[in-house]
């Protein structure tokens, strides 16, 4: 772990990433791609030091209310999150300015911020998203080694619809020839229904590979799954989208599956979702914390 002093914290679509790089190990994570220039290695954690003072000047400067987003490079509950705190001090901040927050992961200490997203919540919107990939705990943990399985974060899903916090579903990476089976899609569709998540975002059943990523995935299908590197090679080559075999027939499922139990599968409509601030934005304000410029 190592520290910067950053120029600047929310991308022009308000998104922001405390930290680059990244503890879980995860054998497919696009974030190791080159394209995003990361000048260490990728479990060296580069952590923003001024992280706060931006994102408060940030908001301070902001002339309206909107949807403050992290996680989506890098997730804002990574180990170092536990002597850090800076993503709970963040959502602090994010609380006492009245904007609404939503972030992605893949961890259970999510929930040591529940009393922060319940009041972002009650105020304008909190909402979890979440990556599900893998039904299987065993193939979790060769996938995703070094963060909490798929049975916990269904459990931590449960306990966030539980406390009233809108939550969405990643269901990203199904990979060609290891997950992309009909058990596997419908064991993590009935976690979601059974969670009471609002959406799902599927792009279809497949991966993602480029230069940097690809590399680190190839070595790691050497070493649990001998032979399979070949196979993708001769399928796939060097193409960036790697779409499974499978992809229409599961596609069809998932979309059923979803319209059966009224959960929202458009990609756009969940995006429109996630972005849109509630239109009852501080009708009493005396009511609400004001942010100030420290």
């Amino acid at each position: 772990m190592h520290f910067v002093k950053a120029k600047g914290i929310l991308s022009s679509k308000n998104g922001m990433n405390i930290y680059r790089g990244c503890t879980h190990g995860c054998i497919y994570c696009d974030s190791r791609s080159k394209c995003y220039q990361m000048k260490h290695d990728f479990e060296d954690i580069e952590v923003k030091q001024n992280t706060l003072e931006l994102l408060e000047d940030a908001l301070y400067r902001k002339r309206k209310k909107c949807m403050i987003g992290t996680g989506s490079m890098c997730d804002p509950y990574m180990h170092c999150e536990e002597k850090l705190g800076l993503t709970r001090k963040c959502l602090e901040i994010i609380d006492k300015c009245g904007f609404g927050a939503t972030l992605i992961t893949k961890s259970t200490r999510v929930l040591r911020d529940m009393d922060l997203l319940k009041s972002i919540n009650e105020k304008s919107k909190a909402v979890v998203q979440m990556t599900l990939t893998t039904y299987d705990e065993i193939l979790c943990k060769i996938l995703e080694p070094n963060v909490c399985t798929t049975r916990e974060r269904f459990d931590t899903l449960k306990i966030l619809h539980d406390n009233g916090i809108p939550t969405i579903v990643w269901l990203s990476p199904l990979l060609p020839f290891i997950n992309d089976t009909e058990e596997n899609l419908r064991g993590i569709l009935n976690y979601c229904f059974e969670a009471g998540v609002k959406g799902i975002i599927c792009f279809g059943i497949g991966v993602t590979l480029r230069e940097g990523n690809r590399e680190y995935f190839y070595k790691k299908l050497d070493e649990h799954f001998p032979g399979l590197r070949e196979k993708y090679h001769r399928k796939y080559g060097y193409s960036y989208e790697i779409t499974s075999d499978n992809n229409n027939a599961l596609m069809k499922i998932f979309y059923s599956e979803c319209k059966a139990h009224g959960i929202i599968s458009s990609v756009r409509e969940i995006f429109e979702y996630l972005n849109e601030f509630p239109k009852q934005e501080y009708t009493q304000l005396s009511l609400f914390k004001v942010c100030k410029k420290s």
